[in-house]
């Protein structure tokens, strides 16, 4: 009898007995675990976005107290933007060199001093002071994004970004709440309170926040002195781009809401807060659940690209709203693609540079979203003011739909870090800059 029709001996029953059966890959695989430190950095940016959530809402009426004008109190409101896009590149590059955790903590701490700024301040001098030296070190959405970026596979990357995306959510749904609790007892209390949670977050952050920048084989004055700067790449510039003119619709619509509500629906305060709420709550629920299988299923250009139509959709639906029913499918559409724009789209940026430069660029991105919020209040109000209740959104619509067109014009570069690919040598030739 050959050995293809030998009947198995008993030996050989006992060993296929003992030997544990491997199940094939189930095609509904669980979720990778998180990585190792991603936790500490989701709870410090939660906790900073806390902070920053108690202060933003009161602070136009905060410089009333002290006879500020309407202008002076927007003017308040935006200095933070304003040296925060200033400083932002500058922290990103800071971060390269000497490390993540320094530049958070850093971060941290200016949020602590500006905070209590603002609370201990007799006049507007010392109230714009806290403001500028709170935005010039608010380099901790950048950096946190490159610190998960270093940790991050490449295929879970857009996954920690939208969950981080969730705590800047968390931040602005519970910090209004907080303040609106604390203002009533002493007008400075808010300020107070922010200053202690920035304070304690840094201190908690020096004992349990894990370094994440690689050790880099070369030398880092090479990178900081000799190199171009990556955001010059037309890849790069291409999302820049495309984060600019996104953000400035988006800003758009969040300046004016409120007056197109009040106009067009007969909102009250109250409702508007309602649907604020909401739309926080949406964005972080979609980029929670809904970020990994769009990425997944369409790749991160893709979940990208998708995130700009439904953004383009919902914008240019709310013109035509004059009754809540329509309301609903428009600001559905729009949370639903600027929950998928906002990860994805750092994600997608963070990919295109070696890990030595993601703070870098980041700190681009986000300092071209300063400015986005800076201008795009202002065109908003403009139109809203000058054409009509809905121009801001027609408008934005356009942007967002030229931001989408140019993302799918734009040519697919090969992200430095693609699943299965080698992570190049530093030396090995790149995409040339743009002169």
């Amino acid at each position: 009898m050959s050995d293809l029709t030998r009947a198995p001996d008993a030996r050989s029953l006992v060993v296929m007995a003992r030997t544990p059966r491997t199940r094939a890959p189930s095609r509904r695989s669980a979720r990778p675990p998180l990585p190792k430190g991603f936790g500490t950095i989701w709870t410090t940016v939660a906790l900073d976005l806390v902070g920053f959530g108690i202060v933003l809402p009161i602070l136009p009426l905060y410089a009333k107290r002290y006879h500020a004008s309407a202008f002076t109190a927007g003017a308040l409101v935006a200095s933070f933007s304003l040296a925060q896009l200033i400083a932002s590149p500058f922290w990103g590059r800071v971060s390269d060199r000497f490390g993540r955790k320094p530049v958070l903590i850093v971060s941290l701490v200016g949020t602590a001093i500006g905070s209590l700024f603002t609370g201990l301040a007799a006049g507007l001098p010392l109230l714009f002071i806290g403001r500028l030296v709170d935005g010039a070190s608010g380099a901790s959405v950048s950096v946190a994004q490159a610190s998960v970026a270093d940790l991050a596979q490449p295929d879970q990357r857009a996954r920690l970004f939208g969950l981080l995306g969730a705590a800047f959510g968390l931040g602005f749904v519970l910090g209004p709440a907080i303040g609106g609790v604390l203002a009533p007892i002493d007008p400075r209390l808010p300020f107070f309170a922010a200053a202690a949670i920035a304070g304690i977050n840094a201190l908690v952050a020096v004992r349990r926040l894990p370094e994440t920048r690689p050790a880099s084989r070369q030398p880092a004055e090479r990178v900081s002195a000799g190199a171009t700067p990556v955001w010059r790449m037309p890849a790069v510039l291409t999302l820049i781009g495309v984060s600019f003119l996104s953000l400035v619709a988006f800003s758009a619509f969040e300046g004016t809401f409120s007056l197109f509500g009040a106009s067009r629906l007969h909102f009250r305060e109250s409702s508007t807060y309602v649907v604020f709420f909401v739309i926080g709550v949406l964005i972080a629920v979609i980029e929670v659940g809904l970020v990994h299988p769009a990425v997944a299923r369409f790749g991160e250009r893709g979940a990208l690209q998708l995130g700009l139509v439904c953004n383009a959709a919902g914008l240019a639906i709310l013109p035509a709203v004059h009754s809540r029913w329509w309301l609903a499918p428009s600001l559905l559409l729009l949370t639903a693609g600027q929950g998928l724009v906002t990860p994805t789209l750092s994600s997608t940026v963070a990919g295109q540079v070696e890990h030595r430069r993601r703070g870098e660029v980041l700190g681009v991105q986000q300092s071209a979203g300063g400015l986005a919020r800076v201008l795009g209040p202002s065109l908003g109000g403009l139109l809203f003011g000058s054409v009509g209740a809905g121009a801001p959104y027609a408008v934005g619509a356009v942007l967002v739909a030229c931001a989408a067109l140019a993302l799918a014009l734009s040519p697919r570069p090969i992200a430095l870090d693609a699943p299965g690919e080698p992570t190049p040598d530093d030396d090995a030739p790149q995409e040339r800059p743009i002169a």
